[in-house]
């Protein structure tokens, strides 16, 4: 395979050995061996087809959130459905009906941008999600959520491909959702679209909802540095940021990787953070929390490339 016959297939941006720190909120990873922006749903199909009919892997990428790429980069393709203006996998459109309002959103819309729309249109229920740091395709994959809601809550369906390029539609009741996971996951299915319906509301008042949402993150959370957002899934019974913080790691560093001093949940760089740094901090506070307490503590964020050559545990550098 070779650069000229990607772009035959999208007429999006089609790059080689792109750095991933680029287009991962965490700042970090090494260079894939190509990227690719297909531009509407046609693309997507034929280059999944193309790449499976090669035997390349492929990662499908959104705003690059809840991610962190090796140091070493990525052997494969990524294909970006995020951060590019102007695809089909960044419409927003919505209709006003008597019961509420619909909207369709493409797989690579922000979830700000959404909650942006929302409070324009007048629709209210999506006010607590608005300020989920990804794009909707990946907030449906996993089942987002935040300050008690989820994406269950306002999902009517779901446009999703499977691995043979084929589109359906997928209903609520066949989606599985549950934390943090569902039936695209399982099955490794890439949303396309995502079709949502909200109550209607006052404007004003929904607008005045995402910003109390958003101030309580920047208030309990690390916003300003580089993230990947929680790093670790809720363990049953407990909170993972609070067995981490009474574990006494609150600060811990290894390198520019630290256990943020505001929310122990969240690992950020804090700015020469490298992958490997990252990821040996993840290992240790598992390692220590699991010593402490008994929990072993399950990452949220995934982990795409090689990370298997790092020693564990480790000490801070």
């Amino acid at each position: 395979m070779n650069i000229s016959e990607l772009k035959e297939i999208c007429s999006g941006p089609v790059l080689k050995d792109e750095p991933m720190d680029r287009h991962t909120t965490f700042r970090v990873g090494g260079p894939a061996d190509f990227f690719v922006v297909p531009e509407n749903t046609y693309e997507l199909s034929e280059l999944i087809k193309y790449l499976s009919a090669c035997g390349y892997e492929y990662f499908i990428l959104g705003n690059g959130s809840n991610l962190l790429v090796s140091d070493e980069g990525y052997r494969g393709v990524i294909i970006s459905l995020g951060r590019n203006e102007g695809t089909a996998f960044t419409s927003l459109e919505y209709k006003e009906n008597d019961i509420g309002m619909d909207i369709e959103a493409g797989a690579g819309c922000l979830m700000s941008s959404l909650g942006k729309l929302a409070a324009k249109i007048g629709g209210t229920g999506f006010e607590a999600l608005s300020g989920i740091p990804g794009c909707t395709g990946g907030a449906c994959i996993m089942n987002a959520g935040a300050y008690g809601r989820e994406m269950k809550d306002v999902l009517s369906a779901v446009e999703a491909m499977d691995k043979s390029g084929n589109v359906r539609i997928y209903y609520p009741e066949e989606l599985e959702l549950r934390y943090r996971g569902s039936r695209l996951m399982d099955e490794g299915l890439i949303v396309t679209r995502a079709f949502i319906h909200l109550e209607k509301g006052i404007p004003g008042e929904i607008e005045a909802g995402n910003r109390a949402y958003m101030q309580q993150r920047q208030d309990k959370q690390p916003v300003e540095y580089p993230s990947a957002g929680s790093t670790f899934k809720r363990p049953e019974g407990y909170f993972a940021g609070k067995l981490i913080s009474d574990a006494g790691l609150k600060g811990f560093s290894i390198g520019g990787a630290q256990v943020s001093e505001k929310h122990a949940g969240f690992l950020i760089n804090k700015g020469n953070a490298t992958a490997s740094d990252v990821y040996r901090l993840m290992e240790h506070c598992k390692k220590i929390v699991l010593e402490q307490y008994g929990v072993e503590l399950e990452p949220e964020i995934r982990l795409l490339g090689d990370f298997s050559t790092l020693v564990r545990p480790v000490s801070p550098g």
